[in-house]
């Protein structure tokens, strides 16, 4: 028997309960705050479903290193810059959000990460929209599972 969703274990969390995504390509406007202190590693499970054709999910994944999640920060994109011996490298940052955009019109199922926390992130929460058929938003649910 698999472990259960519950706030006794905190290392399986529910960031996202099945449900539709917000109208017009909003993103979730009070995204839920997970309690993750001390883990290292977290993965993603997703699961979408296209409201209609071309239908897509982008995730704005934020993390927060103070326990009353006052301040958050997303998570980045680096393109590293060329290197050559005997010169500095200047490398593009960005904040990052991830898209994944389905195969079909069945409820598909996605792994993302791990991603590393480094142990030092005390809340993290992922804001889900529709950015393929705004106009028919899908739906989506989303599972996190921590490491030490």
């Amino acid at each position: 028997m698999g472990q259960p969703i519950s706030t006794t274990y905190l290392n399986v969390q529910e960031a996202r309960a099945w449900a539709a995504l917000p109208a017009a390509g909003a993103f979730d406007a009070a995204p839920t705050e997970l309690y993750c202190p001390s883990f290292s590693f977290v993965t993603v499970y997703l699961s979408y479903q296209r409201g209609g054709v071309g239908g897509a999910v982008d995730l704005r994944i934020q993390v927060s290193p103070d326990s009353t999640g006052t301040v958050w920060y997303d998570l980045s994109a680096t393109a590293v810059g060329a290197v050559a011996a005997g010169a500095d490298t200047t490398s593009l940052v960005q904040a990052n959000d991830s898209s994944w955009q389905t195969l079909g019109a069945a409820r598909e199922y996605l792994t993302y990460g791990p991603i590393d926390l480094q142990g030092t992130v005390e809340r993290i929460r992922i804001a889900a929209a529709e950015s393929g058929a705004v106009g028919t938003p899908g739906s989506c649910e989303i599972e996190l599972r921590f490491a030490p």
